[in-house]
Order: C-alpha cells, then sequence, then structure tokens
C-alpha cells in the first residue's frame, strides 16, 4: 500500500563499495587501512619522509570517506603526475582538491548528497524512531479515518518532535501556513510563519516563580494562534475580531530548515472559515477520497482499497539575475517583472537555450538547491535550463498533493535564500521580460489508491482499461462543467500576461486527451465497450543503425493545451510560476470530484455503469480538443463550442462566486458561500494591487529616470536640429503627455474593489502599454551611458559568464 504519510526518499544510489584505482585504472578492494608504501609503488613516485606520514594520516580519511575509492584514485593520479618528489603539502592539497570538487568551489558530490536524503524531514521513520511503533502506527490510521490523535499520542510526538530538533541543532518550532497573498511577482514563499524558542516554564515547579526548561510547549504541534486581520481575508476578519488558528496538516511531515522546525500548517478563521490555501486543498483531497471509495464501490472489483488520493509533481520555471542588476532596476525589486525595457537583439530566437549547458555559477547555485531540498525530503530530480535566455526550470518526484505543494512553497523561499548567496536573484514572476518567454508552473496531477491503482493509467488489461475511461469522463465532466473554475484557479495579474501569448495554453479551458483516445470516446458514445485503450508503447527507428529503435508513448504531446494527457498523469499547464500549486489543485479535484459523485449518482439511480460513462461523454464532449491551441481559428471554434473565453483575471474572478459554483463547493464541503464570496473579493484586491503598485512603479521609473535621461540626449542634438532632433523631440515628449494622463488616472481610481480592478484592467493597464511602447523605442536611441537602468541584455547574459562561486550548502 501506498503509506499516507511518507517515509523519507529511498535512495537508489546508495555509496559505492570501498576500493581503491590503481594509476592504470584497475579496481581492488580496500580491506584495512591503506598502506603508504603500496601508495607509493602504485603511483610510481618518490616520496619524502613527510608525504610518507601525512598519506598515513589521511589513509583514515580514504577508508571513512562515503567514495574512498574516488578520493585514493584522485590523490594517486595526481601523485604519478608529479616528475619530482612528492611532498606532504601536495597530497594534501589533492585529498582538499577532491573534496571541494572538480569545479574547485566545493561541488557536493553525489554520494555525499544522496547519503542526506530527508535526514532534516519528520517522517514515518524519524517517528517510528522517536516516538515508537505503537504511536505511529495510531498516528497512520488516524490519517485514514480522519480521527484526532489522543491526547497523550500529542505528548509524546511533540517529545519526539523535540528531540528531532534537538538533534538537528535546531532551536526554534514554526506553524507555517499559506495566506491568500500570491500571484503578484512574489520572489519567494508567500507562507507565513513565526520563530517559537523551544522551551516553555516548568509547570511542575513547586513555587512562586518557574524555571525555564529546552522543551515543545504542551498542545502548541497542533493548535496555534495569530492576528487574521492583517492577512488577505475577503472580510472574514477585522480588527475588532481577528482571532485565526492554525493547525498541523498531518499528512505534510514537519521538516527543519536553517535551525527551525517548519510544521505546515491550515489556516481557519474563529469560526473555521478558510483563510489559506492549503485548507480548501485538504478538503477537496476529502472530496477526492470519499467519492473515489464511492464510485469504485459501485464499478466493482475494488474492496481492497481503503484510500483514494490525488498526487502532484510540479516543474517550476524561473529567471536568474545578478545581484547588481535586479537592485538597479526599481521595477524588478517592487514588481517582480520589467514595466519597461526594449527587446534585446538577441533573444530566443536562434533556440540557443533551451536544455543547453548551464553556465557556472547557476550550476552552483542549483547544486546547493538541491542538496538543501533533499535534505528535508523534497525529492528534486531535475534542473535545466529552459527556452528564454537566462531562464531556468527545476522539477521533484510527484508526492500527494498537499506534500508537494508545501514542498513547492519552501522550494521557491530556498532557491531565494541561495541564489542570493551566489549574489543572483530568482525571478517567479509569470512575465519578468516582455517579447520572450514568461515562467509557469506544469502541475502534473493524477489519481490513484492506497493499493497502487493509478486512474488514469490506461494499463495492460481490461480492468484498468476501463477505469480509466471511466476516470477521464469524470474528468471530462469536470472541465467542461466547471470549466469557469478551473480558469479561475490560475487567474491573476501576473499570469495575465503569459496565458495566450505563444508560449502558454489559451485562457479557454479545454482537455486533450489524445487523439486516439478521442476517437475511443466516440467508440464510447456509438454503444462500444469502455475497455479497450490500453498502455501499448510504440516503437520508432531513428534511421540510423547505430541507434536501437526509440519507444514512444501512446499519445504525441501537445504543449498548447491546458490539460493534456502525459502517458499515467494530466497536466494543467496553465497555473502561473509565482503561484501555491494548493489552489489550483484544490479547485481540480473539486471538479474531479464532483464528476465522480455525479457518475455515481446516475449508477445508483439504476444506469448500467458503460451507458453511464458514455451519457457523461456525449454530454461533456465539447472541452475535447486535440487541436492547435495557439491557432487563430480555436477561439471561433470554442466559441462555437460554447466553451467560456475568460480573457483575463478581472473577467475570470466575476465568474468565481456565481450560484453555480457556491453550489459545487458547498456539495463537495471546500467552501461556504461566505468563503466564496471572500475569495473573491482577495481575488479582485490582488489585482488592483499589484497593477497599481506596478503603474506607481512606472511613474517613479519614468519621473526620476528616463525624462532626465532623455532631456540630456536631446540636449546633444538641440543645437544642430534636423531630422535627428526631431525625431527624438517629438517621441521624448510623447512619454511626458502619457505619463501625465497616467498620473490623472490614478487619482480617478475607484475605492471599490470590483470597480477598481475593473479600472485597473481597462483603463490603467492599456495606457501603461502605450508609455511603455514609446519609453522602449526611446531606450534604442538615448545614446548609450545615458540610460539609467540595465537593459534585457544586461540581465539575462551578464551573469551566465560569471566564474563559479563557493558551495553555500
Amino acid at each position: 500500500r501506498q503509506p499516507v504519510f511518507p517515509r523519507s526518499i529511498e535512495s537508489t544510489h546508495p555509496p559505492p563499495p570501498q576500493s581503491r584505482t590503481d594509476n592504470m585504472g584497475a579496481a581492488a578492494s580496500i580491506e584495512g587501512p591503506v598502506d603508504a608504501a603500496a601508495a607509493q609503488a602504485a603511483a610510481g613516485a618518490k616520496w619524502n619522509a613527510a608525504a610518507a606520514q601525512a598519506f598515513t594520516t589521511l589513509s583514515a580519511k580514504f577508508n571513512d570517506s562515503k567514495v574512498p575509492g574516488d578520493l585514493f584514485a584522485a590523490v594517486m593520479t595526481a601523485a604519478s603526475r608529479v616528475p619530482g618528489e612528492v611532498t606532504a603539502e601536495f597530497l594534501l592539497k589533492a585529498a582538499e582538491d577532491f573534496e571541494a570538487g572538480p569545479s574547485g568551489v566545493g561541488m557536493p558530490g553525489p554520494a555525499g548528497m544522496f547519503a542526506e536524503i530527508g535526514v532534516k524531514c519528520f517522517d514515518a521513520e524519524k517517528m517510528l524512531q522517536y516516538c515508537g511503533p505503537e504511536v505511529t502506527d495510531r498516528f497512520k490510521a488516524a490519517l485514514v479515518s480522519g480521527d484526532a490523535t489522543p491526547e497523550a499520542d500529542q505528548t509524546v510526538i511533540e517529545a519526539g518532535i523535540y528531540a528531532f530538533a534537538e538533534a538537528q541543532g535546531a532551536v526554534n518550532y514554526a506553524h507555517w501556513f499559506f495566506p491568500l497573498r500570491t500571484g503578484s511577482g512574489n520572489m519567494g514563499s508567500t507562507a507565513g510563519m513565526k520563530h517559537d524558542a523551544f522551551f516553555d516554564l516548568d509547570w511542575g515547579f513547586d513555587g512562586l516563580v518557574p524555571p525555564m526548561v529546552p522543551k515543545m510547549p504542551k498542545g502548541r504541534l497542533f493548535n496555534g494562534e495569530t492576528d487574521g486581520s492583517s492577512f488577505p481575508n475577503g472580510g472574514l476578519r477585522v480588527t475588532h475580531a481577528a482571532a485565526a488558528f492554525t493547525s498541523w496538516d498531518r499528512g505534510s511531515p514537519p521538516f527543519i530548515h536553517d535551525g527551525t522546525v517548519y510544521i505546515p500548517c491550515s489556516f481557519v478563521s474563529h469560526y473555521g472559515k478558510a483563510l489559506d490555501e492549503k485548507t480548501p486543498l485538504l478538503r477537496a483531497q476529502d472530496a477526492i477520497n470519499r467519492e473515489g471509495l464511492r464510485l469504485l464501490k459501485l464499478i466493482g472489483g475494488y474492496d481492497d482499497v481503503e484510500h483514494v488520493v490525488s498526487y502532484l509533481g510540479w516543474e517550476q520555471e524561473f529567471f536568474i539575475v545578478s545581484r547588481e542588476a535586479y537592485l538597479a532596476r526599481p521595477d524588478l525589486r517592487a514588481c517582480g517583472r520589467t514595466v519597461i525595457g526594449a527587446a534585446p537583439t538577441r533573444g530566443q530566437q536562434m533556440d540557443l537555450n533551451y536544455f543547453g549547458a548551464m553556465p557556472q555559477v547557476i550550476k552552483a547555485c542549483m547544486d546547493d538547491i538541491m542538496k538543501s531540498l533533499l535534505r528535508i525530503g523534497c525529492p528534486l530530480s531535475v534542473h535545466h535550463n529552459e527556452v528564454a535566455p537566462g531562464q531556468f526550470e527545476y522539477s521533484p518526484i510527484f508526492r500527494l498533493t498537499n506534500i508537494s505543494s508545501d514542498s513547492n512553497q519552501i522550494a521557491m523561499q530556498i532557491s531565494a535564500e541561495i541564489a542570493a548567496k551566489h549574489g543572483l536573484v530568482i525571478l517567479f514572476h509569470e512575465k519578468p521580460f516582455a517579447g520572450i518567454n514568461g515562467n509557469g508552473k506544469h502541475n502534473n496531477w493524477s489519481v490513484g489508491t492506497d493499493t497502487g491503482k493509478n486512474f488514469f493509467n490506461p494499463g495492460k488489461d481490461e480492468k484498468q482499461s476501463e477505469l480509466f475511461a471511466i476516470a477521464l469522463a469524470c474528468l471530462t465532466y469536470a472541465l467542461n462543467e466547471h470549466n469557469e473554475i478551473i480558469r479561475c484557479s490560475v487567474a491573476h495579474a501576473g499570469n495575465d500576461w503569459r496565458l495566450g501569448a505563444q508560449e502558454a495554453p489559451p485562457a479557454i479551458v479545454s482537455l486533450y486527451p489524445g487523439t486516439t483516445f478521442e476517437a475511443k470516446v466516440k467508440d464510447i458514445i456509438g454503444g462500444g465497450p469502455l475497455a479497450g485503450y490500453m498502455a501499448q508503447n510504440g516503437k520508432v527507428s531513428s534511421g540510423s543503425k547505430w541507434v536501437q529503435e526509440l519507444t514512444t508513448g501512446l499519445e504525441d504531446r501537445n504543449r498548447t493545451a491546458p490539460f493534456p494527457f502525459c502517458g499515467n498523469r494530466f497536466e494543467f499547464r496553465a497555473v502561473g510560476s509565482s503561484q501555491n500549486c494548493a489552489f489550483p489543485m484544490a479547485m481540480v479535484n473539486t471538479a474531479f470530484a464532483d464528476g465522480m459523485a455525479k457518475l455515481s449518482e446516475a449508477i445508483e439511480a439504476g444506469t448500467p455503469v458503460r451507458d453511464a460513462v458514455a451519457n457523461m461523454y456525449k454530454e461533456h464532449e465539447r472541452v475535447i480538443f486535440c487541436g492547435n491551441g495557439y491557432s487563430a481559428e480555436w477561439p471561433i471554434e470554442a466559441a462555437k463550442r460554447g466553451l467560456p473565453n475568460l480573457k483575463n483575471a478581472v473577467e475570470a474572478a466575476g465568474q468565481f462566486s456565481t450560484e453555480k459554483s457556491k453550489a459545487v463547493f458547498e456539495r463537495m464541503g471546500v467552501f461556504t458561500p461566505e468563503e466564496v464570496d471572500a475569495r473573491a473579493e482577495c481575488m479582485y484586491e490582488n489585482y488592483a494591487s499589484t497593477i497599481e503598485c506596478e503603474a506607481n512603479t512606472l511613474l517613479e521609473m519614468i519621473r526620476t529616470g528616463v525624462e532626465p535621461a532623455c532631456a540630456e540626449d536631446l540636449a546633444i542634438y538641440a543645437t544642430a536640429g534636423g531630422p535627428m532632433y526631431n525625431k527624438r523631440k517629438d517621441l521624448y515628449a510623447s512619454i511626458t503627455t502619457k505619463t501625465d494622463s497616467l498620473e490623472a488616472l490614478m487619482e480617478a481610481m475607484p475605492e471599490e474593489c470590483v470597480a477598481m480592478a475593473t479600472f485597473c484592467c481597462n483603463e490603467i493597464k492599456p495606457l501603461m502599454l502605450e508609455i511603455r511602447d514609446v519609453v522602449d523605442k526611446s531606450e534604442r536611441l538615448v545614446k548609450a551611458g545615458l540610460w539609467p537602468y540595465p537593459s534585457y541584455t544586461d540581465c539575462v547574459f551578464t551573469h551566465h559568464l560569471s566564474a563559479p562561486t563557493p558551495h553555500t550548502v
């Protein structure tokens, strides 16, 4: 069974057996300490007495090293290349260089990195170690049943976490929660937390002044309180009624980072209303479990299933710029994106960056990020160059959706911290630079059981093939019936710059199951069986005898689809890079759970399973589209089908709090009507605040930087006059005229949140784009050295040639 509370990640790369390698490359087993005389002979070099003594000292390090053979080989190879006498200093330096790594700047070796996987994560293994088997077993059972953890067990677990923290040198703990402050180009995680010290008063002391004792205070693991009115809440909290509470998400294990135990938490009001991103996700996970078990029971043959869950594997994209470039651009500091900036002469038009060799300074930073995340149990497994210059991506192995969402948030935080140590800044905004690709966060989503069944794996037998067809019918229902909810889940000011821009899925939500399964859908509607579509990989020849036949997937990849099938999962490609995965995944889980509920209702009413599935496909088939989502024809075709096209976040927010939306949220137990209204209000406020900040930043940059630079440049040509002067005079004057208009519009900003967001979308943002157009044209004319801000070329290319920096982890 798939454990609900996960064990630490098992390394598939155990340390290699201890071995030594001679100067011809032959390996022999090490048995006991390395012999200096044998080493001299192997190296074929003359050693002085001090070197022999140093080597004897080093032999303990060879034998204790996790990669002794490699360490021995490195030192011996270096010694064999010395034409004269080998000194002690030389041997010690050779060992030091090896430990520093191939780049000479502290490259973490793979064996050392993998040996530390999960060491700072309080997973099921740590709970067993620190709390014992009985408490651990009851804790796991409570996760499945939903029962409260007994108070006595809470005390044991709190003591266990304190002991774990003490062993790791942690002195603080923090309830780590996720307020509604996402989607605005944040620099890292948007999580909330405060650092509490691991000590309390000794309440058993017989006296007036109890002494302090190191421990986790009783009850603080499972319950915390803070001010809920100081976070976005849509009116659910006010200053005179501000109490809000945090409670550990027991399915997401605590971990230690920078001396603090992070406890992933739900965040609710005094009356239990969700104030965060995690709580609706956990409720939607419950809906997936409830409706999944109900449907499987009706299908039959799944009596051993006790739990149904959703899984998530995310792909995080971002840009990296130098600290100097970042600090020199007010727009990057205030907004996370550039509000002005001429396109570089070389962008991504030559396709040189994607999967290219990673700049050394970036690779050193990425290695540190990977090592830090592996330590806390986040299985980061891939990092690479992305399409645009200065753009990168990393991604982990999938896990339970709530755990994976938490991992993404801490990954963003740790990435920002480590980048700063390397003199770099990470930009998570969806569109930091105009004219080149933006950033997404593709959410690879699936649903499975504790017995290992994946709803979205077609399988190789009829039973699994049937389950796939049934699950996909529920997903078809979800994306069609609740299209607006799915669109709202990725709607915010930052993502508006990206969706539908020929680099990301369009704003129209559609489903791509693959052309082969699209034909299967028509067959099912026409009376065909549910089974028959199975996971049969294809073979293709490269045309060369040097390369064996390649294995291909069941369906081709469609990068233009918002929700394409990827062999054993679906990829929600429209999620913005600065977002918390929890909210989009909560909405997908809610819609899918409702699809399962609707199908169960039909079967319970007496409709055969096959016919109920066929009817669901027939009613909701319009959302299936296997063509080019980037094409100009698709919006026209989508309109004919009656699919919504909510082109911006303000339009989308207007559809979130409809009676239809409230009904499904209430039906699935994810939101109350009051919570839906509050969440919609936060969407409007977030959008308006983001655009207002960007507009004020644009005004400041023009008045204090662009206009003075243009004036100084114009003065160069004033005496001579002529075409060069006239061209600049008219263009530069238009900057001031349009900027004056923007200032007037900002003065006319309405105060009510819906009106303010609409005004920002329809009035402020278009004028900002007009101003940007003339400013960017001016940047290409102003004399080199006068322009006050780093260019796009300075931002995305300069640090690529930086020397590698020392490792910080």
